[in-house]
Parts: C-alpha cells; sequence; structure tokens
C-alpha cells in the first residue's frame, strides 16, 4: 500500500469569537445561580451546546412560555423594541451581547437620530441584522450588489455593517453603494 503525506497546517486564530466566548461563561455563571433560558442559538458548536443544556440552560427561539422567568439575549444582540418586549413581561434579562454589536446598535441609532438613511450590509435572515434592523423601518439591508437596486433616493446614507462580515466584501459593497449614489444623484442647478 502507498500512503500520501498530508500536511495539516492549523489556523493561527481558531475557534469562537471573544463576544461569544464571553457570553458562554456568562450563561455558565447564571446557570449556577438559577434556571436560565437563552433566546436564540448562543452558538452554532453542537458540543458547546450540549454542555450547556448539561447545565440545564434552555435554547428557545421565542418568548419562553414554559415559566422561566432569567433569559438571556445571545451575543448577536436584539432590537430596542425586542429587548422592550422582555422587560414588559417581567423577565429577568441577562444581556450576552457583544461589545462589538452594541457598538453597532449605538452607532447605527446616532445615523438615524442624525438624518441619515440606515444601511445595513450583512445577511437578511441572520440575527444580529434582525436585531440591527427591527427598530427602523426603512432600514435597507444590502447583501450583494442586486440589494443596491433598492436604495431609496434619500438626501444622505448611513451605512453600518454586521459585526462578522470581511471587511474587504464591506468596502467593495460601500465602494458600490457610493457609484451607484452618484447615478441617483441629478444636477437640477442652473449655472
Amino acid at each position: 500500500m502507498c500512503y500520501k503525506v498530508m500536511k495539516i497546517i492549523v489556523a493561527e486564530h481558531l475557534g469562537m469569537c471573544f463576544g461569544v466566548r464571553d457570553a458562554i461563561g456568562q450563561a455558565e455563571r447564571l446557570a449556577a445561580e438559577a434556571p436560565l433560558t437563552i433566546l436564540g442559538q448562543l452558538v452554532h458548536n453542537p458540543a458547546v451546546r450540549e454542555q450547556l443544556r448539561a447545565q440545564g440552560v434552555k435554547e428557545q427561539h421565542s418568548l419562553p412560555t414554559d415559566g422561566s422567568q432569567r433569559v438571556m439575549i445571545t451575543a448577536h444582540g436584539v432590537s430596542d423594541a425586542r429587548r422592550a418586549q422582555l422587560q414588559q413581561r417581567g423577565l429577568d434579562v441577562a444581556d450576552g451581547t457583544c461589545p462589538l454589536v452594541k457598538h453597532a446598535h449605538t452607532q447605527l441609532r446616532q445615523l438615524v437620530a442624525s438624518g441619515y438613511s440606515p444601511v445595513v450590509i450583512g445577511l437578511p435572515n441572520h440575527v444580529e441584522v434582525r436585531g440591527l434592523t427591527e427598530d427602523f423601518a426603512e432600514a435597507v439591508i444590502v447583501n450583494d450588489f442586486a440589494d443596491i437596486a433598492r436604495l431609496p433616493r434619500v438626501p444622505r446614507f448611513g451605512i453600518i455593517s454586521q459585526t462578522t462580515q470581511p471587511i474587504g466584501r464591506v468596502h467593495t459593497l460601500v465602494e458600490a453603494i457610493r457609484h451607484a449614489r452618484r447615478r441617483m444623484m441629478r444636477t437640477t442647478r442652473s449655472h
């Protein structure tokens, strides 16, 4: 028999981001104190999810109906409307939102308050993007070049991105939006 040698290169950075890692630690600490329901998937890794289940952590994508009083927001964050809904139900809400995602929420709120039309570069069905856009009915999600055609004709855009988008991809789409914006504008000034 002839065997070929395969070289395996392990990435320098391997594993989960710090926001998810911190949220897992927070969930473990909270679950040790009282029952905890996480609103959504805290992590995609099945082994980690099973480990959390073994510690009594439940996952639920909708509001708890089983009498759970302590819930946790995932690292992906939620909209302000969703957060208010949780508080109105009298739930004890633990916030596991990643600091980078919190920053994106703050930036988007500031852009809208300053009169910019909100644009979010990211995956339309991603939980982070839903959390960013749910508070702003006028928000447009741009995932690819075709989405740019749906941009409204407004004086100015405020653009942010889903925090896990590759930066090169974000820059490419921002440049495409700038180019499309120039095509949308028409000079009506008399010379």
